[in-house]
């Protein structure tokens, strides 16, 4: 059977996607979408292949884009996405994660949306705001933000998010009650003796290992991270990395030890890739031992970034890998990163990399 590849790429002037066959050798550009609004996270519902993408800020407002036919037409909609009037105005959508039938939106100030009809109608979570730590979440350099969306894939009741400022949080409710999932994870910010706290961590990003819903990695401000409880614990997994430093990590598409990194060189030396030498930084063993994949990737002069949901795996076999920089060249790998090639150069700032792969 014949597949299509689609790399969604979401930038500060709208998204774009990249398509090709299974072969991934060559590759076609399309857009810019969404009206060249600043977009934060493009990602695809692969049941209907159904793209969507988020964005916005103070000057648009916050808006979910959607489009029905691989991004040929787009429409969007903000309705109900506002707080409860005297509350500050919702800046812009963060993250997208469509699951179990519902569409979610994380936004800032952190807060978390539900759509029930593919994003037309937005509904606050209002559980998640009101949790009694509520008043302590403090913005991290991007603002106060709830960036990591990850539905648990056979209970609609169960959903981690992550934010920045405040930490990860989990609910079994489908909402209506949340728990702060940090021990483990540092803080290195705060004073000495208080770095360990039940909340206010700075959460970079979190994912998802394929067929352990309870397996979770985490790339925070202070670290590397693993849970095998769903978060109830985190274990440290950044020894032999080059930096406990960056914001991107995913997940190999079907092996829940494979997990793939773009460590920077520290949150006050101008966070980008260590030395100016370019590496991905995958693990086969759950984060025991690390190997950097340079083959392709510039190895002098390279002082760039790689934001926190700018990393994407696609589901073929060999799996391929993907991130964009923030100076915008897009990368890929056909072979689970043992070879890189840069696919597009001169984008916008790329903000988010997700992939669909959709069966002919």
């Amino acid at each position: 059977m014949a597949q299509t590849v689609h790399v969604l790429v979401g930038t500060k002037k709208g998204a774009f996607v990249f398509r090709s066959d299974a072969a991934r050798s060559s590759w076609a550009l399309h857009g810019p979408f969404c009206e060249a609004w600043p977009i934060n996270h493009v990602a695809a519902d692969p049941g209907t292949g159904i793209i969507y993408a988020g964005g916005g800020n103070e000057w648009y407002g916050p808006a979910v884009w959607k489009s029905g036919d691989f991004g040929a037409t787009w429409s969007h909609s903000s309705e109900g996405l506002a707080y409860e009037a005297g509350a500050d105005p919702i800046k812009s959508v963060w993250s997208v994660a469509a699951a179990n039938g519902c569409l979610y939106a994380g936004v800032e100030p952190a807060g978390l949306f539900r759509s029930e009809d593919g994003g037309q109608r937005w509904s606050h979570i209002a559980g998640l705001r009101d949790h009694p730590s509520r008043p302590h979440w403090q913005p991290g350099g991007g603002g106060l933000i709830l960036h990591s969306l990850v539905p648990h894939p056979d209970n609609d009741q169960r959903l981690w998010v992550g934010i920045s400022t405040g930490g990860v949080f989990h609910t079994a409710d489908g909402g209506k009650t949340w728990e702060p999932r940090n021990q483990g994870t540092r803080a290195d910010f705060l004073p000495e003796g208080e770095n360990y706290p039940e909340f206010g961590q700075c959460v970079h990003c979190v994912v998802a290992a394929p067929g352990l819903p309870d397996r979770l990695y985490q790339q925070n401000h202070c670290g590397m991270y693993r849970s095998d409880d769903g978060g109830r614990k985190w274990q440290s997994i950044e020894a032999g990395l080059p930096s406990a430093f960056g914001f991107p990590a995913t997940v190999h598409p079907r092996d829940p030890d494979t997990l793939y990194l773009v460590p920077l060189n520290g949150d006050i030396l101008g966070r980008y890739v260590p030395d100016g030498k370019a590496a991905v930084w995958r693990t086969r063993d759950a984060g025991k031992t690390w190997s950097d994949l340079r083959a392709g990737l510039p190895q002098e002069n390279a002082f760039f970034g790689v934001l926190r949901q700018a990393m994407a795996t696609d589901r073929l076999d060999p799996a391929g890998v993907y991130f964009g920089t923030g100076t915008g060249t897009l990368y890929a790998s056909t072979d689970e990163g043992d070879h890189w090639t840069a696919i597009a150069e001169h984008l916008p700032t790329i903000t988010s990399v997700e992939t669909l792969v959709m069966d002919d």
